[in-house]
């Protein structure tokens, strides 16, 4: 396993863990929120403003940079972290499930997947071999390994031949990432919402040996209760002593339950994406600042809340600027979702670590529950 990196598991509440995870360029306190820094940077937002927000770590992701400006451009150029002036860990997702989404023409082998650029349909070959290559040339704290996310909806014989080539490409990707002191590898969990194909899944990586392990294929349109039907038993298949990432979650509701359910980390584009919509999250539920009912409204987006957003602007202020198509909206709404996402992430921390989660998740879901209160 990678020297320089490692798990320090401090206190469980049920399933629910916090942690650290131990890297050369810093700690990782768990849970974490990873904000999402698509092509080397969380739009809207400089590094040092993410790291007062509470962030930890950030990813970056091997399909959008390779297209541009090229991993090997920023190679060239000292690498990602310097590339795009963040000093603390990086982890980059494997280009793999954009592949499915975004790229056209896709031709799927043993060997990789062939695709064309959704930029300027230029073709490109990635396998497990290239994207560790791509992941070298960035940098990357953390480094997953390349597999096949395939499109919903999808049978069973078709989950179960795409979960057995992912760890036959996992295998690979172990292979091809051979030895990096100061870098981890974390291999994938497969196979859709069923447990005996997750546990097949689970085997394997176990059998190659992981750094990490992650949950994909989730949250690509199962549904919130179907994805905790799978959360109640896949992250029990993996190690107790490596983290555990579920991919490309999600709405605060959904990181809360997959922590209850024992899972260390998470992304998701949707803090920043929501920002740059007029869409604010708070203890509350969503806001949405594009109503017309805030336009007259001199109170914070939330008045528990000390991101600069609500420490130095109304309400109306936020409505007037979105309406008029001001940048400094987008970069208030995203600043102000992140420092959510990251108070939601240390109370769930500090509730693990005193025993006291039950009393957090009730009160969060108490308080979601009473809605954005109107102006008297």
């Amino acid at each position: 396993m990678a020297q320089g990196f490692g798990f320090t598991l401090h206190a469980k509440d049920g399933a629910a863990r916090t942690g650290v995870i131990h890297t050369t360029r810093g700690e990782i306190r768990t849970p974490a929120f990873m904000p999402v820094g698509t092509a080397a940077t969380v739009k809207a937002m400089l590094p040092d403003s993410v790291r007062a927000t509470g962030a930890d770590i950030l990813l970056g992701n091997t399909y959008h940079l390779m297209l541009r400006p090229t991993a090997e451009r920023i190679a060239r150029l000292g690498g990602l972290h310097r590339f795009m002036n963040w000093d603390r860990p990086i982890l980059t997702d494997s280009g793999g499930f954009q592949v499915m989404s975004l790229a056209s023409l896709r031709k799927l082998t043993e060997e990789g997947v062939t695709f064309s650029s959704h930029i300027d349909g230029s073709k490109h070959h990635l396998s497990p071999e290239r994207s560790m290559e791509i992941q070298r040339l960035l940098g990357s704290d953390i480094v997953m390994c390349f597999d096949e996310c395939p499109a919903l909806p999808a049978t069973e014989e078709q989950v179960a031949a795409s979960m057995r080539l992912s760890m036959r490409w996992a295998q690979r990707s172990r292979d091809a990432f051979g030895d990096r002191p100061g870098h981890a590898l974390f291999g994938i969990m497969q196979g859709g919402v069923t447990r005996d194909l997750r546990e097949e899944s689970a085997t394997a990586l176990k059998s190659i040996g992981f750094d990490g392990y992650a949950v994909g294929g989730l949250a690509v349109g199962e549904g919130q209760e179907a994805m905790f039907g799978v959360l109640d038993y896949a992250p029990g298949f993996l190690p107790e002593d490596k983290p555990r990432y579920l991919m490309g979650v999600g709405k605060p509701d959904d990181i809360v339950g997959a922590v209850q359910r024992g899972i260390d980390m998470m992304d998701c584009v949707l803090p920043s994406r929501s920002g740059r919509t007029g869409q604010a999250w708070t203890r509350r539920g969503q806001v949405n600042i594009k109503n017309a009912r805030h336009q007259d409204d001199p109170r914070p987006l939330d008045e528990d809340c000390t991101c600069p957003a609500c420490r130095g602007y109304s309400r109306a202020y936020l409505h007037h600027v979105f309406k008029a198509g001001e940048m400094i909206s987008g970069m208030l709404l995203t600043w102000h979702n992140l420092h959510y996402y990251q108070e939601l992430m240390a109370g769930l921390r500090g509730a693990i670590a005193t025993g006291q989660l039950s009393a957090f998740v009730a009160d969060f879901h108490a308080r979601r529950a009473e809605g954005d209160i109107e102006p008297i």
